[in-house]
């Protein structure tokens, strides 16, 4: 190790909704001694690199806010893409966060010294120790493409959706979308008016659920910065409709019954061709996957320019898709909507005692304890990890519960001088088995989904905490030290 590396007390991966927060409620502590490695040159995570055309939050934008930082100016009720990045900006720049990222600075390798207390990071830019390491670096920032055969011969343009190629007009020309996730259903109704032909590769249809978006006006823009209460209700009453979903989830999947009545009432009312409405009908149960909020993207699929395939896809050629049926597809360019990566690649570079990377412990299962802490892994915290996501409610609002309950871990270690702390691997067991055990019934694992970033491919919870927010927003209220074994010298 090199003696002048630069140390820190604490480094933080990513300068994203997590990384922010963090780093707020460290200021908020009294704690300074802190740097926030971003891999660009700008902060935002995904909503810095995912820049498609119709790219918004599916959560409402009084929710997708840190509740420290209200926005009374939204322009609609969902965020867009450029509106959330300016107050992800905003923020950094109000509680002086700026200063501390180190931008274009990407870790490479982090593995932990014994002797020294202290992990070692190796990163683009030079050596760095820190004290304490946090990964902030979110779920979705590593685009995934899919396995099928003749990728590589496609003669055409082809990109990810989270590298869209602003430079290629799609203007007149033949194309195809694979995929029809949260990204898709975004895209589709933006470039459907430009494009000659549209083709839509579906391998399961998605639930879709009226969005409601609309303008605000500046008379309730106004009316919300004079009476910040009103913000905060209309924040309460969001968060009561989507934790509602949890009905479904894991409480009992017959309340699901008038989730997907309202996802049928929006197909019929909005396709009329029977055949057509057969094709984008679902065939598991709502929540298997989480529900779209769209008001655009089924009349999108109804243009004459338009046309959903659901027989699959058996190759790639160097100019056109062959479905299985044999049909082929003359295509000139290629949007892969095929979604991220998980858990992301830079778990792959954190390194364990035991010298295992902790991708290829969550390839084994899904662990951690509360989703803030690994065993394993000392002086070590993160945000959203397995078990630290639900799949109803705002990622925002977890970010925040896990942030007070990291600051609070933190203050707990300079205040009793722990120079080492590591949830206890017993401890770590009994949650996974607890939350294994309230997962078996859950519509999560047994609402027929194919595929899911709900489960693993073997049929297990993938990571989504199988219980209320606020249940637990309330058991990450404060640092349960006694769950882990912390030493001092």
């Amino acid at each position: 190790m090199d003696p002048q590396a630069e140390h820190h007390e604490l480094v933080i991966i990513g300068a994203g909704f997590g990384g922010i927060a963090l780093a707020t409620k460290l200021h908020d502590a009294g704690i300074e001694d802190f740097v926030i490695l971003e891999r660009a040159g700008d902060l935002g995570g995904t909503w810095r690199d995912n820049t498609y055309p119709g790219c918004a939050c599916d959560v409402p934008s009084h929710l997708y806010s840190l509740s420290f930082a209200p926005n009374p100016d939204w322009s609609r009720t969902y965020g867009t893409q450029p509106e959330i990045l300016a107050y992800l900006h905003r923020v950094a720049e109000d509680n002086d966060i700026v200063r501390h990222i180190a931008y274009n600075t990407e870790l490479v390798e982090a593995n932990w010294d014994e002797d020294a207390r202290h992990w070692v990071l190796n990163t683009n830019t030079g050596v760095l120790t820190a004290t304490v390491l946090i990964s902030a670096t979110g779920v979705y920032g590593e685009a995934k493409y899919p396995d099928i055969p003749g990728v590589e011969n496609f003669a055409g343009t082809a990109f990810h959706s989270l590298h869209w190629d602003h430079d290629h007009d799609l203007t007149g020309e033949r194309v195809a979308v694979l995929g029809t996730g949260a990204s898709a259903v975004q895209i589709i109704p933006e470039i459907a008016p430009k494009v000659l032909r549209l083709k839509v590769f579906q391998r399961s249809a998605p639930w879709i659920v009226p969005r409601m978006d609309r303008h605000t006006s500046a008379a309730e823009r106004a009316l919300l910065r004079r009476f910040p209460l009103i913000g905060r209700i209309i924040r309460s009453f969001y968060y009561a409709g989507i934790e509602s979903f949890g009905l479904v989830g894991f409480v009992n999947r017959r309340f699901r019954h008038p989730f997907e009545l309202l996802g049928k009432f929006q197909l019929r009312r909005q396709v009329r061709d029977k055949g057509l409405r057969k094709t984008l009908t679902p065939d598991y149960m709502i929540g298997c996957k989480r529900a779209i909020f769209a008001d655009d993207y089924l009349p999108a699929l109804t243009r004459d320019n338009v046309d959903v395939i659901a027989t699959g896809i058996e190759e790639i050629r160097a100019g056109s898709i062959v479905t299985r049926d044999g049909v082929e597809h003359p295509v000139d360019t290629i949007i892969y909507a095929t979604g991220f990566i998980v858990p992301p690649a830079v778990y792959e570079r954190i390194r364990s005692t035991g010298g295992h990377s902790y991708s290829e412990l969550y390839a084994k299962r899904p662990q951690s304890y509360l989703g803030v802490a690994i065993a394993g892994f000392p002086n070590f915290f993160a945000t959203l990890a397995p078990f630290g996501a639900v799949g109803n409610q705002s990622a925002i609002y977890m970010i925040e519960a896990q942030s007070r309950y990291i600051v609070d871990a933190i203050t707990t270690m300079r205040r009793s001088a722990v120079t080492r702390v590591e949830v206890r691997s017993e401890v770590q067991e009994a949650f996974l088995d607890d939350m294994n055990t309230r997962s078996q019934k859950t519509v999560w694992l047994t609402g027929g989904c194919a595929s899911s970033y709900y489960h693993t491919e073997d049929g297990r919870n993938a990571g989504l905490y199988p219980g209320w927010s606020f249940e637990y927003a309330a058991r990450t209220s404060r640092f349960d030290r006694d769950a882990y074994e912390l030493s001092v010298r």
